[in-house]
């Protein structure tokens, strides 16, 4: 296997050349390697290419496309994440009320191995989440400056406060063990069927992470897809030869399902105008790649922006 070695600025600019790529000015193309990264630069080249072993661009195709999908990647990133954040905010709230009102606000009640779910293949799952959250009481309890102050003060953290310094990750676990009637208390807020949000958590979670650490967001897919909703059916979206919907299963348009009926009507439609811009603005900027085709790459339908009227 041949060894990948430093190459200059100038080295870079060859070795695209040599990959059919059209570079019009040299030093602002120098500029954004040395700034952006060369090697995440080109995560974003499959778009442009007919066959990824090929390692060869479409005809025509030019850096500053190339940069105009990077650039696109990290707006919708962080419209996704801000919103993404909105979510986790507001169902942190919404748990920690709902759980501290029913078994009280402090963790030797609320963390009660007895308020979780009886499910005998889940135990061991219900111990880990427990003790991961106590591992945080240990941990931020005289660090962060809010559950510092109740420690100090008050000798125990509320479940309202605790949910501050605990991951999405670890509040979408602790949906999951949660037993049934109080899924359903928390997900009737959100008119969504109980074990469905323990999916729409399990995908916010993986796409908060994504977005977080900056990696390539507009093609992401997760291993688990949402369910079938109206969503799906009154955009007509395609099938494929299994009957699965295309779209909006497991990608950036099952995310924007979920913002759909997560988000205040007034917050999803800030987000859709943002995406559509973002979107419009790339098309604008790409030429060689037509806009369904990107559309598609996302997971949107060609008709995305009809989910608004639904």
């Amino acid at each position: 296997m041949q060894k990948k070695i430093f190459k200059t600025l100038d080295e870079q600019i060859e070795l695209l050349k040599t990959k059919g790529l059209a570079i019009g000015d040299i030093e602002h193309t120098k500029q954004i390697l040395f700034k952006e990264n060369y090697f995440f630069l080109m995560g974003y080249r499959y778009l442009f290419m007919k066959d990824s072993r090929e390692k060869k661009f479409n005809n025509g195709t030019t850096f500053d496309e190339l940069y105009a999908v990077f650039l696109f990647d990290r707006h919708v990133r962080n419209i996704m994440f801000k919103n993404i954040l909105i979510v986790e905010n507001n169902i942190k709230s919404i748990m920690s009320y709902q759980l501290s009102k029913k078994y009280g606000f402090k963790e030797k009640d609320y963390l009660n191995p007895e308020n979780f779910t009886k499910d005998p293949l889940r135990e061991k799952q219900v111990y880990d989440v427990i003790s991961k959250m106590k591992r945080q009481i240990r941990v931020n309890g005289k660090q962060h400056s809010a559950t510092q102050h109740y420690m100090y003060n008050y000798g125990y953290i509320p479940m309202w406060v605790l949910v501050k310094v605990l991951s999405f990750g670890l509040i979408s676990e602790l949906y999951s063990i949660l037993k049934s009637e109080d899924k359903k208390a928390i997900s009737a807020t959100y008119n969504i069927d109980e074990e469905e949000l323990t999916i729409y958590l399990n995908l916010l979670s993986n796409f908060r992470n994504i977005c977080a650490h900056e990696d390539i967001l507009y093609d992401h897919r997760t291993q688990r897809s949402i369910s079938d909703t109206d969503f799906h059916y009154k955009l007509d979206i395609e099938k494929d030869e299994e009957g699965v919907y295309k779209y909006g299963k497991n990608d950036l348009f099952a995310m924007t399902i979920i913002l759909k009926q997560m988000l205040s009507e007034s917050e999803f439609v800030d987000f859709l105008r943002e995406v559509e811009y973002e979107i419009n603005l790339l098309d604008s900027r790409v030429n060689t790649v037509s806009l369904n085709s990107i559309l598609n790459r996302i997971g949107f339908p060609n008709n995305w922006i009809e989910i608004s009227k639904i």
